[in-house]
């Protein structure tokens, strides 16, 4: 299986924007559909994004949908996560996923691999 992890979270203000990245290691990563959820505390981890396994398919939550940009570099073996216009409510721990599939799955219970998250916070 492929291993994860994230970086680039951090603090920043409503209305501003911030990258997520997501290297992946261990496997051939362009076999892999790639997602990102997020968990706030106190919440059920949810969905944010998903891109295909050579990028031409994208799948957004509505809450993110025109704010969010999902994309990856298989050269790189990273995925990444623009995320622009944020709000306070998009606070949340966030963590990439890994399928061995085709389709782009958008559960959390049909991904095999996880990050360890890295934290956003966006004030008010």
């Amino acid at each position: 299986q492929v291993q994860l992890v994230e970086s680039g979270g951090g603090l920043v203000q409503a209305g501003g924007s911030l990258r997520v990245s997501c290297a992946a290691s261990g496997d051939i990563f362009r076999t892999y559909v790639m997602g990102w959820f997020r968990q706030a505390p106190g919440k059920e981890r949810e969905f944010v994004a998903a891109i295909s396994r050579f990028g031409a398919t994208t799948r957004y939550a509505d809450s993110v949908k025109g704010r969010f940009t999902i994309s990856r570099d298989n050269a790189r073996n990273t995925v990444y996560l623009q995320m622009n216009s944020l709000k306070p409510e998009d606070t949340a721990n966030y963590y990439c996923a890994a399928r061995r599939t085709s389709d782009v799955v958008i559960t959390a219970r049909e991904y095999d691999s996880w990050g360890q998250g890295t934290q956003v916070t966006v004030s008010s």
